[in-house]
């Protein structure tokens, strides 16, 4: 009988599954019954660990069952996949998972969901991992959060950074401390280092993002793209109006509030920022 088969079967009997006690609870063990009556075969497997069969009736029990699942996790992966964690008893490894060899986890991490964690990386005190992908090499620092994003080979995040909704770090590049990248990619190599919001963005190459930046992608009705590109310099405390392009080789001084596209190997500052000179061609330095 094919796979498929024998799940059509299986869910047919569990819906004919019925309350047999005054507690209303269902039992999974009728459903070999029921399948023996409608004239199917039913094996018998014994399984290695009764433990992991038990009964679970209480919140308590469901508590203790899910710890057990996750000791054995961990366990594998120190011994099967050589990862290192400093205290096993406080970290959180989801059993879909997988986690490289040389990979250091610190005490209260937790990688949840089917993240991929690559190997040599290093996942510090207080970071939650969401089904996330992250290349070799990385490092995550104290306390980040990285939800439904892709961290490339040899980046650094956080302490305190927050990653979401299918952001994307390049190889070699680093998200520092209070930074919240949404729905962005970073490019190889760029940097975006204090307390600054990245949202709806695409960054260049070699970019350098002054602390305290925001892209001011929200309108009050639509969100609307930033676009940085290669080898760009924003200065600290530059507001971003999106719909926005900064050009290659362009810098932004600190403060300004750009609300126009910026020409390449250009000079703005201001409130709103204006072209102040023109720069020396990116290709040139």
């Amino acid at each position: 009988m094919k796979a498929s088969d024998e799940t059509r079967k299986l869910f047919a009997a569990l819906k004919r599954v019925e309350p047999s006690n005054q507690q209303g609870e269902y039992y999974l063990t009728d459903v070999p019954q029921i399948l023996l009556s409608d004239g199917d075969t039913v094996n018998v497997y014994l399984h290695s660990d009764a433990r992991e069969v038990s009964g679970i009736n209480t919140r308590a029990e469901l508590a203790e069952f899910e710890n057990l699942i996750r000791r054995g996790t961990i366990r594998k992966l120190m011994i099967d996949a050589g990862v290192t964690f400093l205290d096993p008893s406080h970290a959180y490894v989801s059993a879909e998972a997988q986690v490289g060899r040389d990979c250091r986890i610190f005490p209260g991490v937790s990688i949840e969901g089917k993240s991929v964690i690559g190997e040599g990386c290093e996942i510090r005190s207080g970071t939650r991992i969401t089904n996330s992908r992250l290349g070799n090499n990385v490092v995550v620092k104290d306390h980040s959060v990285v939800i439904d994003s892709e961290i490339e080979s040899n980046c650094a995040v956080g302490p305190f950074a927050h990653l979401r909704m299918n952001t994307v770090l390049e190889e070699g590049s680093v998200v520092g401390n209070f930074v919240e990248v949404k729905k962005s990619r970073l490019g190889r190599r760029s940097k975006a280092m204090h307390l600054t919001y990245l949202g709806d963005a695409t960054i260049g190459e070699n970019v350098n993002i002054g602390a305290g930046t925001v892209t001011c992608n929200y309108d009050g009705k639509d969100k609307h793209p930033t676009v940085i590109e290669d080898n760009v310099r924003i200065g600290s405390d530059t507001m971003l109006v999106a719909p926005v392009r900064v050009g290659k080789g362009s810098v932004t001084a600190a403060g300004s509030v750009v609300t126009e596209d910026v020409p390449p190997d250009t000079l703005v500052a201001g409130v709103p920022a204006v072209v102040k000179k023109k720069l020396k061609s990116s290709g040139e330095n």
